[in-house]
């Protein structure tokens, strides 16, 4: 894993020098197109196939993205292809993601729930989030009805665990010790 943060680090830096001098938005929105694609092994064993051309590697990869990609994109994704790094684009993508992120002083969070969470209560959740974490936040919600009750957040490498499955097993420990 770490390997594969070396090998993305530096073309996460140069794309994001690239986009910041330009719409950082559409750039973000069409890389994350492009992570997605290069995630599936079908599409990255049919890169790996020694009979198949670059470009064509190229017209597969942005035909599955649906999207009319920027000249600049265009760029990145034939260089990617060419050096054989299609397999590391989800993690180029990931580390550009955070550095526009960083720039923008936003962070991602990741709020687990065990039930769905209305828009009008995830306003009012996020807003006591972003005072708890002391910055704004892109909230990203996933159902995990093991939790039982109430919600768990990732921001980064901070965790908030209020779930009623976290309340159980503190109880537990509590009572076994």
């Amino acid at each position: 894993m770490a390997e594969l943060a070396t090998i993305a680090r530096p073309y996460a830096e140069a794309l994001f020098q690239v986009a910041s001098s330009q719409d950082l938005k559409t750039w973000n929105e069409q890389l994350a197109a492009l992570a997605l694609v290069a995630s599936d092994s079908q599409l990255r064993q049919f890169a790996e196939d020694p009979k198949v051309s670059t470009e064509q590697v190229f017209q597969v990869v942005s035909a599955a993205s649906k999207q009319s990609l920027l000249p600049g994109v265009q760029n990145f994704l034939r260089e990617v292809i060419a050096n054989g790094r299609l397999s590391v684009l989800p993690a180029m993508v990931q580390q550009f993601h955070e550095l526009a992120n960083a720039a923008s002083g936003v962070s991602d969070a990741h709020i687990y729930s065990a039930f769905p969470i209305e828009p009008a209560q995830l306003a009012e959740v996020v807003a006591s989030l972003e005072k708890r974490f002391g910055r704004k936040l892109q909230a990203q919600v996933e159902l995990e009805p093991g939790l039982i009750g109430g919600i768990r957040v990732v921001v980064g490498d901070e965790v908030l665990d209020t779930s009623v499955k976290a309340r159980l097993e503190r109880m537990k420990v509590a009572l076994t010790a």
